[in-house]
């Protein structure tokens, strides 16, 4: 996938978990925040609990799961995490990582969520 193809590909997938999260009765707080050398794709929540969403765009016969989310991105959104809790306000009963593996392509996008509420 060409660059700006894969920038534009990779957006709509961000918005495709956007939507999703949304009808399951998520906030979308931030998306694409930066921080602390690093980025949270999307910062979402729900009664108190926050997840910091990491998404994964998947081609459809790649056989690649979770482990797209290696030791070194997951330090990164870590310290992202860390530095977006440093400014939140709100009471937090849980903060956790959310995995968002998104398969297909545009418009017909199949999300699969991971969540770490451990």
């Amino acid at each position: 996938m060409g660059g700006r193809l894969a920038l534009t590909t990779g957006a709509a997938a961000e918005q495709a978990v956007a939507l999703f999260l949304a009808e399951q009765g998520w906030q979308v707080l931030a998306r694409n925040w930066r921080g602390a050398g690093g980025e949270l794709d999307l910062v979402v929540q729900q009664d108190g609990r926050l997840r910091f969403v990491e998404v994964k765009l998947r081609q459809t016969d790649d056989p690649v799961g979770l482990e797209c989310v290696d030791g070194r991105k997951l330090l990164r959104v870590r310290r992202a995490a860390e530095a977006y809790l440093q400014d939140y306000q709100d009471l937090v009963l849980e903060a956790c990582l959310m995995v968002a593996l998104v398969h297909g392509e545009p418009g017909s996008f199949r999300v699969h969520l991971f969540d770490d509420p451990d």
